[in-house]
């Protein structure tokens, strides 16, 4: 089996194509698995760290509203990128038996070009309201994955829709904490706070991580806290970091990505996050406490209804952007960790959240999108 997965620019999108090959190598070790991309998107970083070929389409993203004067560039590559010699090039030399999409602008024009020519063609929706891609694709797709029964309705073609769940990387399900901390290094007598905004990062939560490690890491050390600052803030945060003399404590860490998330998360008694669908079904799958912050620069506000759905059934705690300069973070994160039982309870309210085996019912899918191919491209 010959497969294209394709979907990029941050690893919200990146992530569940690794999870979906992952998939496809435990069931099918003999296939022939590659990438396709975006350049300048996460996906130069994490795809070859994972030993797959990447390929590169011509694609960007659209600003809001979408019919802003700066979308005009995105709309002319919206509609020459899938004809594109790259692009048909890509299809020719791999000559793939299915190309999966996991959304974002990345995957827009090998989806179309392979749905127009017959390839047998799946995209995966890990939000509840679906982003433009998806929904540019619905109609030419094969499949669509969803991880929220209402996308159905919200995407209008229930007759190639699948409520799946979110498919998850395999060490999300067999790591434990104490295989993870020994992993790291990490002694069971710490209290280990893990905080991350994405993989480009987020400026406020940022901000809020540095304030939290002045004020509660460095006068705690059996705290032991790692902060994710992004591609984008990694560097303008380490300065700041070591101006406030934090680099002198080695409880407190600084990184601009964690390429080894499923181990830092299972090794975390607390984790402060954006609320991004993938990100909140690694957390019920692992059961892990967390005080989520939106991001509000998201389509839809999606992140704010995802908090919102753990933190009204007592599962996490949502603290809103707005109020991060007030030091809410900060707060919050003192009143759960004096609160050992508090900690748990949200522990086991968040874990009842995992989804259904969203790898077993991707792998039959593929299975019978791949037994009876509609053309030999």
């Amino acid at each position: 089996m010959r497969v294209l997965l394709t979907g990029g620019g941050t690893a919200g999108h990146i992530n569940p194509a690794l999870a979906i090959a992952d998939v496809i190598r435990r069931n099918a070790p003999a296939s022939e698995i590659a990438f396709v991309g975006v350049r300048g998107g996460r996906e130069e970083d994490l795809i070859p760290r994972e030993g797959y070929p990447l390929y590169f389409v011509e694609s960007i993203g659209f600003a809001r509203p979408i019919w802003h004067p700066k979308n005009l560039r995105a709309w002319r590559l919206a509609l020459r990128s899938p004809k594109s010699p790259e692009t048909q090039k890509i299809l020719d030399e791999f000559h793939p038996d299915l190309v999966i999409g996991t959304g974002g602008y990345a995957c827009w024009p090998i989806m179309k070009a392979a749905a127009d020519r017959g390839i047998p063609t799946a995209v995966h929706e890990s939000n509840a309201k679906p982003g433009l891609a998806v929904k540019r694709l619905k109609k030419h797709v094969d499949r669509i994955w969803i991880n929220f029964e209402s996308t159905k309705q919200e995407l209008g073609v229930p007759e190639k829709t699948k409520c799946v769940g979110n498919p998850l990387r395999e060490s999300y399900e067999s790591v434990s904490k104490e295989r993870a901390r020994a992993y790291l290094g990490v002694p069971t007598d710490k209290i280990v706070v893990l905080s991350f905004g994405g993989s480009l990062g987020a400026d406020a939560l940022n901000d809020a991580a540095l304030e939290l490690m002045q004020n509660c890491g460095a006068m705690h050390p059996e705290i032991l806290h790692w902060h994710a600052a992004g591609k984008r803030g990694y560097e303008s945060l380490m300065g700041r970091f070591e101006e406030l003399g934090l680099d002198r404590c080695p409880n407190c860490r600084v990184f601009d990505y964690f390429y080894d998330m499923p181990y830092r998360m299972a090794a975390a008694d607390l984790v402060i996050s954006r609320a991004g669908a993938m990100t909140l079904s690694e957390l019920s799958q692992l059961g892990r406490a967390s005080i989520l912050i939106p991001s509000p620069n998201v389509a839809d506000d999606h992140q704010t209804a995802n908090a919102k759905a753990l933190s009204e059934r007592d599962a996490a705690v949502l603290i809103p952007e707005s109020a991060l300069p007030d030091g809410a973070l900060t707060e919050a994160v003192i009143d759960l960790l004096s609160s050992p039982g508090r900690v748990k309870e949200l522990q086991t309210n968040i874990h009842a959240f995992s989804g259904p085996d969203a790898g077993r019912l991707i792998w039959q899918d593929i299975v019978e999108l791949t037994a009876n191919p509609k053309t030999d491209n």
